[in-house]
């Protein structure tokens, strides 16, 4: 490999565009500013990376100022430090995530996404550009932590690690480039004006002509500045754009610009005319006004992105012997929290209870359960299997990462018929239609008028919005998103809300559902329990998460439990353990093998024994949810219902008084069952799912749509597409309506943002706009789409009593 060195002073650096003011550096036919930039460029090239220099022009960070100490990331050695950075680790791979500053472009995205071509030991990295961090997976035998943030250093994207501040959130602001392109537009924007009284008022003779000519020329020079610095983004973003083979909405701004600074130029060095330099000023200064604009109406909503701080999880912690249902935010390291069956494992923990079996599946993808021992660290996200345990908080939770976790890609349903994708396709056709209008009404006026050619074809480029078609769709779903959010049903993406308004048919589960079991009257009928007896059934129903078992542990509200083994939770049938060496069980009859039960049950039958001697059974009286049949009468008129339930149909006389003939009753149903029953519903129906996330996760997952609906969310499943607080279950017709509102609210803002771009098109052919007042137009064309969106979601939700609730 050859290296020279010589002095420069007009050269730029290949890898990340700045100057080579002192010394230049040649290596394979390369221009590099400094030795870091150098060596940045031969570990791309080593292995076959050089794509990144592809995909945007100069895409790297200068390395001049960076100080490369050998031993400057040591102290990662130390495992406890370097743990305190993981989200996850097992025997064989960790999960870690960075925040990288230097992410900046579409170059940077790909070179972090394809890391694993530079290192074996990274098997996955994926970008989120707007938080600039990255989500990296390793495997231990290949890579460490110090190793790894060797090597992001050493391309160029070292992360920001503060160890005191690891929860800190780094604030979100206005791009200061983008402030700094504005003030340069707008200062020569305000002088050239200034030097373009004399034309503005060129009747009233105010100013020698002799003047008018040196005037012209300062214009030239004010102009330099705005069409090199100030319009750079466009350029980027176009050149980018064409050498991707596609073209996007900043095209057309820069055809614009282009044309009419050189037809100024012609003009006024031609002819000794004005020129339009002050009206490109304007056109510069007012189109970066509405991109700071949208910045910061983007930053102030953050719709898909800060709607997870709506995401709600409840945890148990433990205090004087006591439960107590706090929500995530007021966990704090050192709690003592109880997590039964199947619940999320909320904060990395430490094990106190002397085993558990933990699914990671949520974090890896691998469904096997990892055995855990007593003392040994469980990280957040994975969920226990079995009976309940105890832990002790050891980090503070993220829940950003667990609400990232739930919006795995593993989870993600079809797109079929979403809106989103049809929005941009019209986008991407609409702006090669209006190149074409404006290229035809030039040719059109050039053989009457070419100065109004040019302002014509300026005007016709600029004024047609694209931006606002776009903007339709994740405006409206991020404003339902967040309406949503305030009444208790938290959605996990907007996809959720447009497969929500194309749904047919609902599916309810019946036990937990459509009934609340802290509303069903409950009678023991048995010998008279000890006791002791109460004692060992209330530690049974702590430990298990089935409505049926939280109604028996409320009905011994304030009995204490004591310490029982061998706690195992079999779906569907019941719970059983050991205590003083005799095996309890409580559950259904077969499985507890109990032979007394009444012939004529008239609801629930849970029944309780030890060492197979039959203690008793409670008989549950169904108590439906509050509105219910208001529900279900609501529903029937628009929607296909069914109900699906594992218990016998001796209920069902007593659901069709009260909920009606309009609804399918489906009993006798195990998990599997209903995971096939939605599968032939699907081949004819948009389907809704709505289930308490217990037995029917496969149900859940089937569906388009999957709604747990819970009365402690503590418990959910990550095939769940939304989470619904159960005091908001009479709501129920009100959301799907208001799902089906916000899908016509988006279509209505796709027909105004037409409405104006062809009202817009229709004046800039005929040149009854000038390029400045097109300028002013375009982001208003965004500002009316936010406004309209806004409004008219926040209008509907009103009328439908979505914001005059109680629960503000």
């Amino acid at each position: 490999m050859t290296e020279d060195k010589f002095p420069t002073s007009t050269m730029t650096c290949f890898h990340c565009g700045e100057d080579c003011n002192d010394m230049v550096i040649v290596s394979q036919e390369r221009n590099f500013c400094c030795q870091g930039c150098k060596l940045v460029y031969e570990v791309l090239s080593e292995n076959d990376l050089c794509s990144y220099y592809d995909i945007e022009s100069h895409p790297g960070e200068s390395q001049k100022s960076k100080k490369f100490q050998s031993n400057r990331f040591d102290y990662l050695d130390d495992q406890d430090t370097a743990n305190r950075l993981l989200d996850f680790s097992n025997q064989t791979e960790s999960h870690i995530t960075f925040n990288i500053p230097a992410i900046h472009c579409s170059s940077c995205i790909w070179l972090l996404e394809n890391l694993s071509q530079i290192n074996s030991g990274v098997f996955y990295s994926r970008v989120d550009f707007i938080k600039k961090k990255v989500q990296i997976k390793i495997l231990h035998n290949k890579i460490s932590i110090k190793e790894l943030v060797n090597l992001l250093s050493t391309i160029g994207y070292e992360p920001r690690i503060n160890l005191s501040n690891l929860d800190e959130k780094p604030g979100s602001g206005i791009d200061k480039r983008l402030i700094q392109r504005l003030a340069v537009a707008g200062f020569c924007f305000g002088n050239m004006m200034l030097f373009s009284i004399p034309e503005y008022f060129s009747e009233a003779e105010l100013i020698d002509s002799s003047f008018r000519g040196l005037f012209s020329y300062l214009n030239v020079i004010l102009a330099i500045p705005v069409v090199i610095y100030s319009a750079s983004d466009y350029y980027l973003s176009a050149w980018n754009s064409i050498k991707q083979k596609r073209i996007n909405m900043d095209v057309p701004i820069v055809l614009g610009l282009v044309a009419l600074f050189v037809y100024s130029l012609w003009e006024i060095f031609a002819f000794q005319r004005s020129g339009y330099m002050d009206s490109l000023g304007g056109l510069l200064f007012f189109l970066l006004l509405g991109k700071i604009y949208q910045q910061k109406t983007f930053s102030t909503l953050e719709f898909d992105r800060d709607y997870k701080a709506y995401f709600p999880i409840a945890v148990t912690r433990i205090s004087k012997d006591q439960e107590f249902v706090i929500p995530l935010s007021n966990l704090l390291v050192g709690d003592m929290i109880m997590v039964r069956d199947e619940e999320l494992i909320p904060a990395d923990s430490v094990l106190l209870s002397s085993n558990a079996s933990i699914d990671y599946s949520f974090v890896t993808g691998e469904e096997v359960p990892v055995p855990k021992q007593k003392g040994e660290l469980v990280y957040a996200g994975g969920r226990q299997m079995g009976g309940a345990i105890l832990l002790t908080v050891q980090k503070s939770p993220s829940q950003g990462y667990l609400t990232d976790l739930w919006n795995n890609e593993s989870f993600e349903k079809g797109k079929e018929g979403l809106l989103e994708p049809i929005s941009n396709s019209i986008s991407a056709v609409f702006t090669w239609s209006v190149v074409a209008i404006a290229f035809v009404s030039f040719v059109y006026w050039s053989f009457t008028d070419l100065s109004l050619a040019v302002k014509v074809f300026a005007s016709v480029l600029i004024v047609a919005c694209p931006c606002a078609l776009a903007m339709s769709t994740p405006f409206t779903l991020g404003n339902t998103l967040r309406i949503f959010g305030k009444s208790r049903f938290y959605l996990k993406n907007a996809n959720v809300v447009e497969r929500l308004a194309l749904i047919d048919s609902v599916v309810f589960d019946k036990t937990g559902t459509l009934t609340d079991p802290s509303n069903a009257k409950i009678i023991f009928k048995g010998e008279c329990l000890s006791e002791e007896s109460r004692s060992v059934l209330k530690a049974l129903v702590q430990r298990s998460t089935h409505p049926l078992s939280n109604r028996i542990n409320y009905w011994l509200e304030g009995q204490k439990a004591v310490s029982i083994e061998h706690v195992t939770e079999i779906k569907g049938a019941g719970v059983q353990a050991t205590y003083i060496n005799q095996h309890f069980k409580i559950g259904s009859a077969e499985f507890t093998e109990y032979k007394s039960q009444p012939k004529s049950q008239v609801g629930n039958i849970v029944c309780f024994t030890v060492e197979g001697q039959e203690l008793g059974y409670f008989q549950f009286e169904t108590g439906l949810r509050e509105k219910a049949p208001e529900v279900i009468s609501e529903l029937s008129a628009n929607y296909n219902l069914h109900m699906l339930s594992g218990d016998f149909p001796y209920e069902q006389t007593y659901l069709e008084e009260k909920l009606g003939y309009k609804i399918t009753y489906n009993f006798q149903q195990s998990p599997a069952d209903k995971l096939s029953y939605l599968k032939n519903l699907n081949k004819v129906n948009h389907t809704l799912m709505i289930g308490d996330g217990l037995n029917d996760a496969g149900a859940l997952q089937e569906s388009q749509v999957g709604i747990a609906i819970s009365d402690r969310v503590s418990h959910f499943s990550p095939a769940s597409d939304a989470i619904m607080d159960s005091e908001v279950f009479g709501m129920i017709p009100d959301f799907l309506s208001f799902a089906k509102s916000s899908r016509l609210i988006i279509k209505a803002s796709f027909m105004l943002s037409l409405f104006y771009n062809l009202v817009g098109l229709g004046l800039a052919v005929q040149g009854l706009l000038s390029p400045v007042i097109c300028a002013i137009l375009m982001p208003l064309s965004s500002i009316s789409v936010v406004v309209f969106t806004t409004l008219t979601t926040n209008f509907v939700a009103w009328k439908r009593g979505l914001l005059t609730s109680k629960l503000f």
